[in-house]
């Protein structure tokens, strides 16, 4: 189907690949313990966009002029490390104003952050990018000459079984987070765990443990 051959393994290859704790699925559950359900939703909306601009970048070929150049690749691990420990180290700077549950409309401009932070934090993620770059193409069938169709077929895919779980999480977390919610004690310990997390993620995809 579409230039593309074993579909039913690489579905269930996908499936487990999100279902197994990484960056992204920890940047969500930082967000919905600390903020809120719709933090985590927005959270969700800018990883998924960050996914669908690795599904082009893999549609048109970059990733394989990233596989040629092993210093690419590991810049990327890199500023994903220290972007990673930069927002955990933001966390605690803001947490006065992160210690409101986030809102629509109240404030757009916190929701405008949450995406853009989400994006990001995709697009710099060691994993994302090796599964785009190693994994995915095993998938591709070379003689049926679809090329770009192809990966955007097997991208879409991914990407939709990767949000589903990601809601999943979002939703789940903040509803753990807000049964605590109004202990302004336990709240705090939120943040500091946000924080924590983000930093310790950065320090272990410096040290290439993520």
């Amino acid at each position: 189907m579409f230039g593309t051959h074993n579909l039913a393994i690489f579905f269930f290859a996908g499936i487990a690949l999100n279902l197994v704790p990484g960056q992204d699925t920890l940047y969500i559950i930082g967000r919905s313990i600390a903020q809120g359900r719709r933090a985590g939703i927005v959270s969700v909306l800018g990883l998924g966009t960050g996914c669908t601009i690795h599904i082009l970048a893999a549609a048109i070929g970059l990733y394989s002029l990233l596989a040629l150049s092993p210093f690419a690749f590991t810049a990327i691990c890199t500023a994903g490390g220290l972007y990673l420990i930069w927002l955990g180290i933001m966390t605690i700077a803001r947490r006065t104003a992160a210690r409101k549950v986030f809102t629509f409309g109240s404030s757009p401009e916190s929701a405008w952050q949450i995406y853009r932070q989400g994006v990001f934090t995709n697009l710099l993620n060691p994993k994302v990018a090796l599964f785009f770059l190693a994994f995915l193409p095993q998938f591709i069938d070379p003689v049926s000459n679809l090329g770009s169709i192809s990966f955007l077929f097997l991208g879409a895919i991914f990407l939709c079984t990767g949000t589903v779980w990601c809601l999943i999480v979002a939703f789940s977390a903040s509803t753990l987070a807000d049964t605590f919610r109004d202990n302004a004690t336990i709240q705090r310990g939120f943040e500091y765990f946000t924080c924590l997390l983000f930093i310790g993620l950065g320090i272990g995809v410096l040290l290439g443990q993520i």
